[in-house]
């Protein structure tokens, strides 16, 4: 997640891509767009966070639909900070939308889990660590 600690509850913080070739689409953004790569060893294969060009900070990740990301839908899923993620997720329930991966720590930065709204559309939740 992008700058800990200064997520700001309503933003976006995050990106993330999961599809079944991240290497192919790995180096198409780095082409594209000047990304520079950094592997995440996933145990047996590298997902990869993807830095400004020049930079060391992280914009996007893009992620083998494997593991935690098997069926994901192929496209950019945004996160956005919520001020507490049980509350949310039960708003989410009640208003019609459902929870497609349940919430996962992120170590020191915080906890985050997947939903989809009552259109279809595939996000995350994002709480940063208290």
């Amino acid at each position: 997640m992008s700058d800990e600690g200064s997520a700001k509850v309503g933003s976006v913080t995050w990106a993330d891509l999961s599809i079944e070739n991240a290497d192919e689409i790995r180096d198409f953004y780095s082409q594209v767009v000047g990304w520079q790569h950094v592997g995440l060893d996933m145990g047996g294969y590298n997902d990869y966070c993807m830095n400004q060009p020049g930079a060391d900070k992280p914009v996007v990740g893009i992620c083998h639909a494997r593991g935690v990301n098997r069926g994901l839908p192929a496209q950019w899923v945004i996160y956005i900070t919520v001020e507490d993620l049980d509350k949310s997720i039960a708003k989410c329930v009640e208003l019609g939308g459902e929870v497609v991966a349940e919430p996962r720590d992120m170590g020191d930065q915080g906890r985050y889990c997947l939903i989809r709204d009552p259109a279809g559309v595939v996000s995350g939740l994002f709480e940063t660590a208290k």
